[in-house]
């Protein structure tokens, strides 16, 4: 197989990444061959999971457009995966050109794209770590850099527990975060689930054991439990799509199909 020019002679051409797998289910094109056979064998599966992902996605922007509107101006997106349209802080920093974000990815692709996309923005940065690693993360020029830590800060982590299995303790991964940060910060989650539609999540789940980053989708109550310490803003943990959706655009008759679940929470 030919290389990509975008792609790093270190990176595994044979090796399916879960970064390229949604960013080609969100129409992007930084992903290769491998990628794309796992995402149209998940589109087999769950033939509504591109929407579902595009919905996760607005999810977000929605998330983040709350956030600056709620006066957050620092941001620490984990898991942020490869650029695309409508990044965090694009999204922040159309309304408050003084936030500052700091993504964190462990996949190289993801990392070196959005170090390219960022050149010249003095207040974004990239930091190339796993998630589960916050020691690494906090104390990176990066973080301590743009991160202020008696300031409230916005965490998103959008698509990203979903990745992390049960024995490396998610709730402790997120509950230790919550720690770190003053009162006042928030949480945004979305995470995939097997509540609406349990025989497509099968299949989901047994596909995504062919990557190196296996789902594990949760039920409502484990995802609520994510946001212990946090207080839910209205109107709670829902469906993504009836998040807080913009006006003139209003959720179908099943948001359930998105196989989603959203929530926003106030650190106490």
């Amino acid at each position: 197989m030919e290389r990509p020019g975008w792609l790093g002679e270190d990176v595994d051409l044979n090796r399916p990444s879960p970064a390229r797998i949604y960013d080609y289910l969100l129409g992007g094109s930084h992903n290769l061959a491998v990628d794309r056979e796992i995402a149209e064998q998940v589109l087999v599966a769950m033939p509504d999971a591109r929407a579902g992902t595009l919905a996760n996605r607005a999810f977000l922007y929605r998330a983040v457009r709350f956030l600056v509107d709620s006066g957050i101006r620092q941001f620490l997106d984990l898991g942020s995966g490869i650029p695309t349209a409508g990044n965090v802080h694009e999204i922040a920093q159309r309304t408050a050109p003084d936030a500052r974000v700091v993504y964190v990815d462990a996949d190289p692709v993801a990392v070196a794209h959005s170090r390219a996309l960022l050149a010249g923005n003095d207040r974004a940065g990239v930091i190339e770590s796993d998630i589960r690693d916050t020691d690494r993360i906090m104390a990176s020029p990066e973080a301590t850099r743009l991160l202020d830590p008696a300031e409230p800060v916005g965490l998103l982590m959008v698509a990203i527990l979903h990745v992390i299995p049960d024995p490396d303790d998610p709730a402790g991964l997120v509950a230790g975060l919550r720690d770190r940060v003053a009162p006042g910060s928030y949480l945004a989650v979305g995470h995939g689930t097997a509540d609406s539609r349990p025989a497509d999540a099968a299949k989901l789940e047994e596909i995504s054991r062919r990557t190196p980053t296996p789902l594990t989708l949760r039920p409502r109550a484990a995802v609520e439990r994510f946001f212990d310490g946090f207080d839910l803003v209205e109107p709670g943990l829902v469906w993504v799509p009836l998040w807080r959706p913009d006006p003139g655009d209003e959720p179908g008759p099943h948001p359930e199909l998105s196989a989603n679940y959203g929530g926003v929470g106030i650190r106490r």
